[in-house]
């Protein structure tokens, strides 16, 4: 998994939480945000998609190429023939 930067976040757990997490977090040779952080993946990765909150970047942009769904070949035909120094 690629490293991206990380912040800091405050989170108040059970005592029992945070001994099972140390536990599991000595066993693994991992520390307890490691494996807090990988728990909020697993959290993330099983949210139905209309709850997925990436969902909200959808239509936030503008391509100013239009509908891209329905002429993205034409789109990507002219991308490649202009990166390439070709013009059509």
């Amino acid at each position: 998994m690629m490293e991206t930067k990380k912040k800091p976040l405050q989170i108040y757990l059970r005592e029992d939480q945070v001994e099972a997490l140390r536990t599991v977090a000595e066993r693994r040779g991992e520390s307890i945000a490691a494996l807090v952080r990988e728990g909020v993946d697993l959290l993330l990765e099983g949210l139905p998609l209309e709850e997925d909150p990436l969902l909200d970047l959808v239509g936030l942009f503008d391509s100013a190429a239009g509908d891209l769904s329905e002429k993205h070949d034409q789109v990507l035909v002219k991308m490649i023939t202009n990166e390439s120094g070709h013009e059509s």
